[in-house]
């Protein structure tokens, strides 16, 4: 579950980072809310499928969101 349909690495693949990258060029809101959703959503499918095994949330936050949109350090 939450695998790329096309290469069957963990989704989002570079290939699928590429591509919502490029999709969502001139909106980094939406891709931040879009992928903080696909974060919940998948947190919650694989606690359900193993809550002993759950996912850490520091790794899924890496996987789902902390790619997504550079953020400049606040000064």
């Amino acid at each position: 579950m939450w695998c790329c349909r096309a290469c069957g690495q963990q989704w989002p693949c570079p290939t699928a980072r590429l591509l919502l990258k490029s999709e969502y060029a001139d909106n980094n809101v939406s891709l931040s809310l879009y992928l903080c959703g696909l974060f919940y959503e998948a947190t919650r499918d694989l606690y359900r499928l193993n809550p002993a095994g759950a996912p850490d949330p520091a790794d899924m936050f890496a996987r789902f969101v902390a790619w997504g949109v550079r953020r400049e350090p606040l000064s």
